[in-house]
């Protein structure tokens, strides 16, 4: 059996350090996919100004083209913490 060099240690190392740092960004984007899925269903059309609501347009259209699975971890993950938010208040 080889040992591990320190060449293969360090890369070992990066790629680790690559991962957290992709998965800490895709929490954030699907608090971020989240968020924008309530605003954008919460939306009243008919008051925003046609600017903003073809800016809603387009942000639904990008929301839907997630895959499902993706859509419903985000929402599930922005509905946590909104009902973690309902309960700070109620405090």
């Amino acid at each position: 059996m080889m040992s591990r060099t320190s060449l293969e240690e360090e890369e070992i190392s990066m790629l680790r350090s690559e991962i957290e740092i992709l998965m800490n960004e895709r929490q954030s984007l699907l608090n971020i996919v989240g968020a924008a899925a309530v605003f954008v269903a919460n939306l009243d059309s008919d008051a925003l100004p046609d600017d903003a609501c073809e800016a809603a347009r387009l942000l639904s259209s990008s929301l839907n083209d997630l895959p499902e699975e993706t859509l419903r971890e985000a929402l599930e993950k922005i509905q946590a913490e909104l009902a973690g938010g309902e309960r700070r208040q109620d405090h």
